[in-house]
């Protein structure tokens, strides 16, 4: 026994991930191309259409959502969507987004149980490091129908959030057989703010960090997204296409075609 999957990206970390036909929505974001978003410190515009927008949606039945904070992950069209609707997110996020009873803050390493569209399913959050003094979580998706797979661990699902390479992630490949690891990569940088002087700090992982996290928590494919439609992202789909290719995983990754079911398993 062991879950099915099926991925339709929508753009930069906003993909659908249909797990045993529940479709999961992760980090909302449905602006159109041109779409700016400013905090008097830094702008962000995005450069591409989403692959679907909010009327072309299947029915969703749960978000998890990274982090509620930064406009590429959470826009205003995305947060209309999180109306009445289960919600996986931080402890920040959860109170940010209330009175929206449907939301659950999260802290690192949390479990909660639920039934979903009628399934049985265990969510996790996963530590992060992002923006320095901001919340982010990670998340891994299993349930009572995922089987177990190596070392008779059980099978999972993992979303990465944004991150850098932690350490600490290595205690994933103790706990599950990751199946799937879907990663936001794109080796993003932001402004240190606390001091505007100094350089830019790492935000998400590159390609050679993302494999060292594949290899260490031991998944079976990585699924790449979060690498395009932002001037603040350093690296593309052929720096990580080269880097895979360097690392020797490149036939274990799952490249995501836009708007496009892909099956993964």
């Amino acid at each position: 026994m062991a879950p099915t999957l099926q991925v339709t990206h929508i753009g930069t970390a906003t993909a659908i991930l249909d797990i045993n036909g529940v479709n999961f929505l992760t980090d909302p974001f449905f602006s159109p191309a041109g779409t700016s978003w400013s905090d008097e410190r830094i702008v962000l515009t995005v450069s591409d259409n989403p692959a679907l927008y909010l009327n072309q949606l299947p029915v969703i039945d749960a978000v998890l959502l990274s982090h509620e904070d930064h406009f590429d992950n959470l826009d205003d069209l995305g947060r209309q969507l999180l109306n009445g609707r289960l919600v996986f997110t931080t402890l920040d996020g959860a109170k940010n987004l209330a009175p929206r009873p449907a939301v659950h803050g999260m802290k690192p390493w949390e479990r909660i149980n639920m039934t979903i569209a009628g399934k049985k399913f265990e969510v996790i959050t996963t530590p992060t490091r992002h923006i320095p003094g901001m919340e982010c979580t990670g998340f891994i998706v299993t349930g009572e129908d995922f089987g177990h797979g190596r070392d008779g661990l059980p099978n999972a699902i993992y979303f990465t959030g944004d991150t850098v390479y932690i350490e600490e992630l290595k205690d994933i490949a103790n706990m599950f057989h990751i199946k799937a690891a879907v990663m936001n990569l794109g080796n993003a940088h932001a402004p240190n703010f606390a001091d505007m002087s100094a350089p830019p700090i790492q935000a998400t992982m590159d390609g050679k960090s993302a494999a060292r996290l594949f290899r260490d928590i031991k998944a079976d494919v990585l699924i790449p997204m979060h690498y395009e439609s932002w001037g603040h992202f350093t690296q593309f789909g052929e720096g990580l296409r080269q880097d895979f290719e360097e690392e020797g995983i490149s036939d274990k990754i799952c490249w995501l075609k836009p708007g496009e079911k892909i099956l993964v398993f």
